[in-house]
């Protein structure tokens, strides 16, 4: 299975048909509340337009998206597509229309949104993601919390905790840090943590 890939940044284009303008525009997110600030933002600029159809995917959490008044299936779905056959994770698209004055119908409608996300993501650019390496961490208790502030400096993730006898955490680190990451732990617990790869 291919790597997961995001938008290499922001994305716009336009599309015309039959006078109406579709403005598409992509947006590499990291957090659902990422995208709905980004969906806020474009329908604050185009208040006056027709629809501001979106959708957006996070990698490991919700794909949603919204028609925005278009009749259903004819736009919100159709750009969310676009980014599962493209394998594209952590981005957000927004096409606002600008209606022009001529029905398009829902073949029309579906082949326009199509169009402006595709093309907006063609002009942001895709980077693929490497997976990202899962690491076990057996600590005590008052060295955890060193460990987490570490963990999330470099970008990682503490996926889960359990409490029992010591603290268990299971952590994931971007591929370019994990050595770094994990020389740094051994070092800041004077060798008494050794995180152990898994692949759980």
């Amino acid at each position: 299975m291919s790597n997961a890939r995001i938008p290499a940044g922001h994305g716009e284009s336009e599309y015309i048909e039959k006078r109406s303008s579709f403005l598409g525009l992509v947006e590499p997110v990291e957090t659902e509340e990422d995208a709905r600030a980004v969906i806020a933002a474009v329908k604050k600029q185009h208040h006056d337009a027709r629809h501001n159809c979106w959708c957006y995917l996070i990698e490991g959490g919700p794909e949603r998206y919204s028609d925005d008044g278009e009749p259903q299936g004819s736009a919100g779905i159709p750009m969310l597509e676009v980014f599962r056959k493209e394998g594209i994770t952590n981005a957000v698209c927004v096409v606002t229309r600008y209606f022009g004055g001529v029905l398009l119908g829902a073949g029309g409608l579906l082949r326009a949104y199509t169009k402006a996300a595709k093309e907006a993501l063609e002009n942001a650019g895709t980077v693929e993601i490497l997976p990202k390496p899962r690491f076990l961490v057996h600590s005590p208790y008052h060295l955890a919390e060193r460990i987490r502030q570490e963990t999330l400096s470099c970008g990682g993730t503490v996926e889960n905790t359990s409490y029992e006898a010591d603290v268990s955490m299971c952590i994931s680190i971007p591929a370019e840090k994990a050595d770094a990451w994990s020389a740094r732990i051994f070092d800041l617990t004077s060798g008494t943590v050794l995180p152990e790869k898994t692949e759980r």
